[in-house]
């Protein structure tokens, strides 16, 4: 079940709160009063009574007394109802004022504020308080610096209000006529001050001139910059980014990965807005050859973005579509050699035949709201739910002219990406699943099979709930796992399917990452293509994530623009080359453009640059792999034989590789002080000395 949070309606305002979290621990009012603990009012001393009446009862930790003190806030929401309650542990600014029969003034609390997202609590004693005493038999409470203050209000006290008179003004008329005997100074005393001290009155004032004192000036604000590449927050003094290299005016908006990452280039070939018009001025409405590759996209996609900026920019953001474009239009692809469909939303219906009624509601719930959240990560602003349209009525339309023969294959250069879009959640930035939407649209248009290759560094969960249960889709991923310690935690190995459809299901999770060509590769080569063919698909989609990719800020894997070349290539012999490629994640902008172009360049008939046929898997790789063969090799045929030879191949290699985590483990086991005590004969035979020096002999 989908839900929106932190939610701002368009035209209202949007309210804050100042959180507190705590007092200072080193308040001596706090405690003082935690000797005395939550008694009562009739149970504490007077000067305890005095005081705690005096502190906010959600500070405190104790309860307000309504007939000792009644609290003024200095400033309120506008338009907020009075009795409504405030949100726990959440208060506004309080000056509180003593009943003043106690013959006191109280403390203060003031200066609560919010900086860098913490509470920073304040507890100031107001050195200049005045205390009046036997004024006309009454007492009076005066605002400090000018602001007006309201006395205690009580059944036999009333109301009495000061107002235009500052506390400096008030002192000076009572020493120079009312009261000249009442206010006194006295020595400070070098101990520290307790609630009874300040009762009795037996604190002094400080008699040095504070003239010439001024505050401390506040922390520097640090100027930091962030990669337009990888997002990565950078110091202002330096010009390349730390992570990536990317210089600070990099021009990989405008030449896409062309543009050099070192220096800002002089001079620039196009415009942002310029290559987002060639690519929008090339549309037309039917494609001219079913021998052309088309190439979905539409600017209104790079409406779709976060509305607050949190701690840095967010990694799926519109610059993703724009460095992919820029790259096309510089190399002369996109417009040029690749065919523009018209783009158009995708309707209500064909949505419910992936989606559930309440997730695309909820989705299109968003267009009214300015910013909202699916999740902490899944954002969403007015324009997200058209995007999101646009997306999947693009990867739909791909799919029925690819199948049908309008277009030989097809690139979808869309967002907001799909794959972990489940049937009635948002997640993982992902609204509707295009991947799904595809499958579902080039079966109507007849496809009876069709193979979703999932090469994203992220385990398409939305995709494979879907399907886990459809024998006419079959859905292979490749992804990081790490045991599940990898977002979002799903895709093991042992997940192959429910409901008569096990085996379709088809998950190769890495178990770290770094992972690069030669594993995916291998994978490929042992795994996926024979379970494809095996399969024969109608139609073949390729749910294309370059998070996966060299330089990459969130998948840490090391794939290469030739290593992803040669995957489409693999796959470009099934289903008699009926392919769709849909962007999904990927978030280093010259990672993802160069990425995007290989891919791209392969599907309009070029060779991959470099042979990556011959590949030695890594240790890691080569376990993941065969541990895959042993489960799905229950469900496809051809796998059995392909289980053999790799262990004949490789089996030798991970047994002495075991041996040696053995050997490293035993002799681990016997504590080093065992070497030179008493159980020393025990250390030597644990750790398998004894055993080595009989061999030798």
């Amino acid at each position: 079940m989908n839900k929106l949070i932190g939610m701002d309606i368009i035209g209202e305002t949007k309210y804050k709160y100042n959180k507190i979290e705590g007092l200072n621990a080193k308040s001596p009012a706090l405690n003082e009063l935690d000797r005395y603990g939550a008694q009562s009012p009739s149970s504490l001393p007077e000067f305890a009574v005095s005081i705690r009446a005096a502190l906010p009862g959600s500070l405190s930790g104790a309860k307000v007394w309504p007939s000792k003190c009644k609290r003024t806030c200095s400033s309120f929401m506008r338009g907020c109802d009075q009795n409504q309650d405030l949100h726990e542990g959440m208060i506004l600014n309080e000056t509180c004022y003593v009943n003043s029969e106690h013959n006191m003034v109280s403390e203060t609390l003031q200066n609560t504020r919010l900086m860098d997202g913490k509470a920073e609590n304040n507890l100031h004693d107001q050195n200049d308080q005045i205390l009046l005493e036997g004024f006309n038999g009454q007492h009076e409470n005066v605002g400090l610096d000018g602001i007006n203050a309201t006395p205690c209000s009580d059944e036999n006290c009333r109301e009495e209000n000061t107002s235009g008179t500052s506390s400096r003004d008030m002192a000076d008329n009572l020493n120079g006529s009312m009261l000249p005997d009442i206010i006194s100074k006295r020595v400070r005393q070098q101990k520290e001050m307790t609630l009874e001290d300040m009762y009795n009155d037996q604190y002094d004032y400080d008699d040095d001139d504070d003239s010439d004192w001024e505050p401390l000036p506040g922390p520097t604000a640090v100027i930091r910059w962030f990669c337009v590449n990888c997002t990565m927050a950078n110091q202002d003094d330096v010009v390349h980014c730390d992570i990536c290299g990317e210089h600070k005016e990099s021009g990989i908006l405008k030449h896409g990965f062309f543009a050099s990452p070192f220096s800002q280039e002089a001079g620039l070939i196009h415009t942002d807005s310029e290559v987002v018009e060639r690519c929008q001025d090339s549309r037309s409405p039917n494609l001219t050859s079913n021998n052309s590759t088309a190439v979905g996209f539409d600017e209104r996609m790079l409406l779709h973005s976060e509305v607050e900026m949190k701690s840095h920019p967010h990694p799926e953001r519109p610059d993703r579509l724009r460095a992919i474009a820029a790259s096309l239009a510089t190399a002369g692809i996109f417009p040029g050699k690749c065919y523009p469909i018209l783009a158009r939303e995708i309707t209500r219906e064909e949505l419910q035949m992936v989606h559930s009624l309440e997730h695309v509601e909820t989705v299109e719930l968003t267009s009214r709201i300015l910013s909202s959240y699916f999740t902490p990560d899944t954002y969403a602003n007015e324009h997200s739910a058209l995007a999101a349209r646009l997306a999947a009525g693009l990867c739909a339309d791909l799919a029925s002219a690819i199948f049908s023969g309008r277009a030989k294959n097809g690139f979808a250069l869309v967002r907001p990406p799909g794959h972990h879009a489940g049937v009635s959640q948002a997640m993982g930035f992902c609204l509707h699943n295009n991947a799904a939407v595809a499958a579902l649209a080039s079966q109507v248009s007849g496809a009876k099979r069709v193979l979703i290759v999932d090469w994203d560094v992220h385990h398409g969960n939305g995709t494979q709930e879907i399907f886990e249960q459809n024998k006419s889709v079959l859905y292979i991923s490749l992804h990081r796992h790490e045991g599940g310690n990898f977002y979002p935690g799903t895709g093991a190995s042992h997940e192959v399917g429910s409901m008569g459809a096990e085996g379709y299901c088809v998950n190769i999770p890495w178990s770290r990452g770094g992972v690069g060509d030669n594993d995916y590769i291998f994978a490929f080569q042992h795994v996926v293509l024979p379970i494809a063919s095996e399969f024969a698909p109608d139609f073949t989609i390729i749910s294309a994530g370059f998070d996966a990719a060299r330089g990459d800020p969130l998948g840490c894997c090391d794939v290469t623009p030739a290593g992803f070349a040669k995957m489409t290539d693999m796959l470009n012999v099934l289903s008699g080359g009926k392919l769709l490629v849909i962007l999904e994640g990927g978030y280093n902008l010259r990672s993802i453009s160069s990425s995007a172009t290989a891919v791209i360049k392969v599907l309009l008939g070029e060779t991959p640059g470099c042979e990556l046929d011959n590949c030695l898997p890594s240790k890691s790789g080569l376990r993941t792999v065969l541990e895959v063969l042993k489960i799905q090799m229950n469900f496809w045929s051809t796998l059995a034989s392909t289980l053999t030879k790799l262990e004949s191949e490789w089996g030798s290699c991970l047994v002495e590789n075991r041996k040696k985590h053995t050997k490293k483990r035993r002799r681990a086991v016997a504590p080093k002080p065992w070497k030179w005590g008493r159980k020393t004969l025990l250390y030597h035979l644990l750790s398998g000395h004894l055993r080595y020096k009989s061999k030798r002999i």
